[in-house]
């Protein structure tokens, strides 16, 4: 009796288990896939030479080289930082500990357009508390690339910090302590002991921060103006695209973040399988 009841357990367990996969395998096709593939499908609806023809006019390319240079500034900055804090959050104890990591979590909790907001709150050349200075030093950072860069520094904040913090703790001190009765410097134990072991955690912070930046639109569309072929990036331009009903080359430029997308996916995922296999052998 027993027996019968605990194979009909399991065969119920499996009933759950695929329903289950089922609905999860139905929702992201419908919600993630088919949408990707329709973005190709519009993109090339037309033939190749209309998708090239967008993807390489010159408000396109400019756009692109802003993102690229968003992301070449931003990513190493939020890096830095993003290990830094990591670093002092998770091997030292301080007061105003629990402070920095609510902090951490702001550009979470903040819509991205209130964000935007705040910046041209404080660097608006017409209304802005620095307004007075940055107009007397000819500097403008609201509708120019310094304001993207700055909103987009925000937004991409957390992402390196929060991944390795968890894992920072997890790792814990003994071997950074071992190094340092051995007699390595500070410098050279972090170079040696605590950067090898954080490396894929760290690739995975990259990984994140970088699509965000690509792909943010709620603050730097606050910040940036929509000067054409100066102050906007691809999110901007594909919306510019879009308004003025050219969505075979609105898609075909959306195609490029897509692709950035699948791309920053697969490494993403390669990073965090690194990640779980180091976390198993240091436990």
């Amino acid at each position: 009796m027993k027996v019968e009841k605990f194979k009909n357990a399991r065969y119920e367990n499996k009933i759950i288990k695929y329903f289950l996969i089922s609905v999860a395998l139905i929702y992201i096709i419908l919600i993630l896939i088919v949408p990707i593939i329709s973005v190709f499908l519009k993109a090339f609806e037309n033939g190749l030479k209309p998708y090239f023809d967008a993807i390489t006019d010159e408000y396109t390319l400019k756009a692109l080289k802003l993102t690229l240079l968003t992301i070449v500034i931003t990513v190493p900055i939020n890096t830095i930082f993003g290990i830094v804090a990591a670093f002092a959050i998770a091997k030292f104890e301080f007061k105003g500990k629990s402070l920095l990591l609510s902090i951490l979590d702001l550009p979470f909790a903040v819509s991205p357009v209130i964000a935007g907001l705040i910046f041209v709150l404080l660097f608006s050349t017409n209304h802005g508390y620095l307004g007075e200075f940055l107009n007397e030093n000819n500097i403008k950072i609201i509708f120019a690339p310094p304001g993207i860069i700055i909103a987009t520094l925000f937004v991409t904040m957390p992402f390196v910090a929060k991944e390795l913090i968890p894992l920072m703790e997890s790792l814990g001190n003994n071997e950074e302590e071992a190094a340092t009765i051995l007699g390595a410097s500070g410098w050279k134990t972090f170079l040696k002991v605590t950067l090898p072991n954080i490396k894929w955690g760290l690739f995975y912070g990259i990984i994140l921060s970088t699509s965000r930046a690509a792909g943010e639109f709620g603050a730097v569309s606050v910040v940036s103006g929509h000067i054409r072929g100066l102050t906007n990036t691809i999110p901007l331009h594909i919306e510019v695209l879009y308004n003025e009903y050219q969505y075979n080359a609105a898609f075909s430029v959306a195609s490029i973040l897509t692709i950035i997308a699948v791309v920053n996916l697969i490494i993403k995922n390669i990073s965090e399988w690194k990640v779980k296999d180091l976390n198993k052998v240091k436990n």
